[in-house]
């Protein structure tokens, strides 16, 4: 493994935003994949992120479809048409899509983290799915912008090598941690129905695609 494949607890903390002592009792009683070089614990970029994939796919679903309302965290104006070919590109327009919600206070914070986050690991989930994602003090209320790329986004790197084309960006408040990851886990799966991403590749309107991540 390359040096700049591998994190540390601090790193693997920022990333999950827990603390560290959380990531140290995980790597001690096994439940997140890590190593020890010496008596210092190391974790593997792709492996913390196949991990976080997979906690997000497999998490309990009935609560989180409960619990989140679509209509009360997306609306019309946050849904944007994307030509970027670059994901930098495409997650600043984003941001800047987001930073129009009144919950966000900080534009330049939300850009900043968000990119910050993109470069310590990819949050592309596979089948051309990107859900980046922070939690901020200077967010209200958990918010979320779609972005839909009209061409394909190819330097996500992606776990399956597939090129980007739907990206769901979520900013949370700090103290949201509950009802952020059930929103993670919503979008994770509902976004495996392919009738559904191809609808909205396929949609010529904001409130096109709106109406369809807002159906039951």
């Amino acid at each position: 493994m390359i040096e700049e494949e591998i994190l540390t607890i601090e790193e693997v903390a920022k990333y999950l935003r827990v603390s560290e002592r959380t990531v140290y009792d995980w790597a001690q009683k096994g439940e997140i994949p890590c190593g020890k070089i010496g008596t210092v614990w190391r974790f593997q970029k792709a492996e913390i992120e196949r991990w976080v994939n997979s906690r997000l796919s497999n998490h309990h679903l009935g609560a989180s479809y409960n619990a989140v309302q679509v209509e009360s965290i997306i609306s019309v104006d946050r849904v944007l048409f994307l030509e970027y070919e670059t994901k930098r590109d495409a997650l600043m327009a984003l941001a800047a899509n987001l930073a129009t919600a009144p919950q966000v206070k900080n534009r330049q914070e939300l850009a900043e983290e968000i990119i910050r986050r993109e470069e310590l690991m990819s949050t592309a989930i596979g089948r051309g799915i990107a859900i980046p994602h922070v939690r901020l003090s200077s967010v209200t209320d958990l918010v979320v912008s779609v972005g839909i790329s009209r061409i394909n986004i190819l330097d996500f790197q992606a776990l399956d090598d597939e090129p980007v084309r739907l990206l769901f960006m979520i900013a949370a408040a700090y103290n949201q941690h509950a009802y952020y990851l059930q929103t993670l886990s919503f979008f994770s799966a509902r976004l495996k129905n392919k009738e559904l991403r191809r609808s909205l590749l396929d949609s010529q309107t904001a409130e096109e695609a709106y109406r369809l991540l807002v159906r039951v």
